[in-house]
């Protein structure tokens, strides 16, 4: 797409995207729907950018294939519900940690760990098929 308004506001798109991805990544991590919601924001980001520069630079940008980010998030949060074993628990129960030095510290717990994975699938998966979509047609 040759767009001047869209070429112009692309890059501050992206990042302001990106970064509202992850805080809704980390702000919904005790609301179900954080990873999710926060995964497509971010994958909406790499669409604008996708339209705007093409496939290649797309690729570029992601640094790692699409369908490898998403099998990572998938290995992640099958992960997270596997740490709860140790602890004697059921599979996918949450476990916290408050560290001595930080007891406030909240982000330390599978729920996070799951979250972020999910995160990882929605934007590997949606990233791919816009991808896909953009090269064949």
């Amino acid at each position: 797409m040759n767009s001047l308004i869209l070429r112009t506001a692309t890059p501050f798109l992206v990042g302001l995207t990106v970064l509202f991805s992850i805080f809704v990544l980390l702000r919904g991590h005790n609301v179900p729907g954080g990873g999710f919601i926060g995964g497509l924001v971010g994958a909406s980001a790499f669409a604008i950018y996708t339209i705007n520069e093409g496939v290649a630079a797309t690729r570029r940008a992601m640094i790692a294939h699409p369908v490898a980010i998403a099998g990572f998030g998938l290995f992640i949060a099958g992960l997270s519900g596997v740490a709860s074993l140790f602890f004697g628990d059921a599979f996918m129960t949450g476990q916290w940690w408050f560290p001595d030095f930080a007891p406030d510290l909240k982000y330390l717990s599978t729920v996070v760990l799951f979250d972020i994975g999910v995160y990882l699938v929605v934007v590997g998966a949606i990233v791919a098929i816009i991808m896909g979509l953009e090269e064949n047609g």
